[in-house]
């Protein structure tokens, strides 16, 4: 039986350094949320539907990120509306600072053709 945090097998063996470097891409293209309007959810979702069919480690990745920046974005919004009884204030910045930590660690990981997953994401793209 499979864990919701336990990777995929690798399909048919090692991860290629094109695909590598596409697995990074969909896990730091969520750092463009500051500059773009939801470019953390619409950048890793562009990602996935170019690469979905032709590399699998890039589509498992690019949902990977998908997913958890949707959950980040849901974790932001009630830390801002919890803003209004002041615990919020205290959220945002944790959930900020998690966020871009968690963005890099995955990149990384991503880089080294390891499939990762996030801890705290919600898997609502399967």
């Amino acid at each position: 039986m499979s864990d919701a945090f336990s990777p995929p097998p690798a399909p048919g063996g090692e991860v290629s350094a094109e695909e590598r470097q596409w697995g990074l891409f969909a896990h730091l293209s969520a750092l463009c949320g500051f500059i773009i309007p939801f470019g953390s959810i619409l950048a890793p979702l562009v990602i996935w539907q170019i690469k979905k069919d032709t590399m699998p480690f890039v589509t498992d990745q690019a949902k990977e990120a998908l997913n958890f920046n949707i959950t980040v974005a849901i974790a932001g919004l009630i830390s801002w509306l919890l803003a209004f009884v002041l615990i919020g204030l205290l959220l945002l910045p944790v959930v900020l600072i998690g966020w871009v930590v968690f963005v890099v660690l995955a990149a990384i990981k991503a880089n080294e053709g390891q499939y990762y997953r996030y801890p705290f994401a919600l898997r609502l793209v399967k």
